[in-house]
């Protein structure tokens, strides 16, 4: 008897619930959850998109290393006023200062994206750059306070989180929301079904 082929197994290099929830949106369920812990410090005159990329792909190097079997999926998300990548706030002081940038103005959501394919020669690479543009409003300094008293910011990219009372917030936005929130539903789907993942099943009725 022919031995069926093992389903391939997926690990997602990022300890972000956000992207857990996002993949199972679309029905994807990672058979691991294996974070990376790097130094995610911009590289002198590293430019927003480069520092994305890079981000997620050594996330998912990293990982690999302790899977080297599985298909690794790994994505970092930047937030960037022109050249300048705002910080993932920790504090009030770095969120306030995010939000008085961001009011008013366009920036960049820059979502890097790799997918490590294993192989007999090891794993082979995909990798996408996202960009979402996204608008703020003129914030005043009520809707600021509120937003800050909220706590939503803590640990978010740019100082904000915009599935939650961000939203209001948000004036216009150009391309993928999702992309906004984590990952780009879109790409991830177009590089596992095109790298030959096999799609999830369908739920039980």
């Amino acid at each position: 008897m022919t031995t069926p082929p093992k389903a391939p197994r997926l690990v997602l290099a990022s300890a972000s619930p956000r992207r857990l929830d996002l993949l199972r949106q679309i029905g994807i369920v990672p058979d691991a959850v294996d974070p990376a812990d790097l130094d995610e410090t911009p590289l002198r005159d590293e430019l927003p998109p480069q520092h994305a990329l890079r981000l997620a792909a050594e996330k998912a190097s990293c990982v690999a290393a302790r899977h080297p079997e599985s298909w690794i999926l790994a994505a970092d998300t930047v937030v960037a006023c022109g050249r300048r990548i705002l910080p993932k706030a920790e504090r009030e002081e770095e969120a306030r200062r995010c939000l008085s940038l961001l009011s008013g103005r366009r920036h960049r959501v820059l979502g890097g994206i790799v997918l490590l394919v294993p192989g007999q020669d090891g794993h082979r690479r995909i990798d996408r750059l996202v960009r979402t543009d996204v608008t703020f409003k003129v914030l005043d300094r009520a809707e600021t306070d509120a937003y800050i008293a909220s706590g939503e910011w803590q640990g978010k990219a740019g100082g904000y989180a915009i599935q939650g009372r961000a939203a209001a917030l948000v004036r216009w936005i150009g391309g993928s929301y999702s992309n906004v929130v984590g990952l780009s539903l879109h790409e991830v789907a177009g590089m596992l079904h095109g790298a030959g993942f096999p799609p999830p099943a369908s739920p039980d009725p």
